[in-house]
């Protein structure tokens, strides 16, 4: 170890000119301060290029805003109330008059049962959208029938009901009473029966319900009924909904049984549209 640490006197004084050249290094670091290239800067142009970047990062931040779209206020989750602003209390406000199978009408309306700040309000309420009845009260037609039944003759023919009449029938519109007409075009003298009414799209059991309590078919169009025990698969395919395949499952059904003794026997034919059978039986006897 000693020979490490043993030095000749040109190797010590080379060692303590070393470390006091490094110490005046420093000092001259840290102390002197040595004259920099002065840089010229456009001040205007820096500005210019200062006001580019925070409108972008304003862009950038409207971007990452989440879009509203217009929604029912009486439909407002937890989850939506939060992203739109409002406070726990405000949404379990909305939820409590919601169970009471109470609805909101209005912007007004929210503004009492939430009690939120005007600001708030102001900010949500045009993406507000209530259903056409609440916004346009008067646009709904109403109803001049009364609802005590009607006899046969008290009715109107449905075959000469116009599309205005028809909208005075609670549930029917323009687009349905539209849908009604334009079926009953389809066929050189109008609807056959009433059952007939389950063939518009659109119209459901109730509403068919509601028309036949003040039209009803009182002028069919002549049709030729077919005899069930006699008929060809030639002529049973005349019939809707019944293809060369079911025509044939049909009369083999019929020399089964030696004959249908009720229309209703149909349901037991493969492949028989069950829920058309209303419709089929118009053009069947059993005479």
């Amino acid at each position: 170890m000693k020979s490490h640490f043993t030095f000749s006197k040109s190797q010590r004084n080379g060692i303590f000119l070393l470390i006091v050249t490094i110490i005046v290094l420093q000092c001259v670091y840290f102390f002197v301060d040595l004259p920099s290239e002065k840089v010229s800067v456009n001040q205007a142009l820096l500005a210019k290029y200062n006001e580019e970047i925070d409108s972008l990062r304003l862009a950038e931040l409207e971007a990452r805003k989440p879009t509203i779209y217009p929604f029912n206020p009486n439909y407002i989750t937890d989850y939506k109330g939060a992203s739109l602003g409002m406070t726990n209390e405000e949404i379990d406000r909305l939820l409590a008059f919601r169970k009471q199978n109470l609805w909101i009408n209005s912007a007004k309306q929210f503004q009492e049962v939430t009690k939120v700040s005007d600001s708030l309000l102001n900010t949500i309420s045009p993406y507000f959208k209530f259903p056409d009845w609440v916004e346009n009260p008067v646009s709904k037609p109403i109803s001049t029938y009364s609802n005590s039944p009607k006899t046969f003759a008290q009715k109107q023919d449905l075959n000469t009901a116009t599309a205005q009449q028809l909208q005075k029938v609670y549930g029917i519109g323009e687009a349905l009473s539209q849908r009604i007409i334009k079926y009953r075009s389809k066929f050189m003298g109008g609807f056959i029966a009433d059952v007939q009414l389950q063939e518009v799209y659109g119209l459901n059991s109730e509403t068919i319900e509601n028309i036949t309590k003040e039209f009803t078919v009182k002028t069919p169009r002549p049709i030729t009924i077919i005899n069930l025990n006699k008929a060809t698969v030639e002529e049973l395919v005349t019939l809707p909904y019944i293809d060369y395949d079911l025509a044939y499952h049909i009369t083999e059904q019929r020399q089964l049984r030696e004959g249908f003794k009720a229309i209703d026997d149909l349901t037991k034919v493969k492949d028989f549209p069950i829920d058309k059978l209303d419709i089929i039986k118009l053009y069947l006897s059993l005479d």
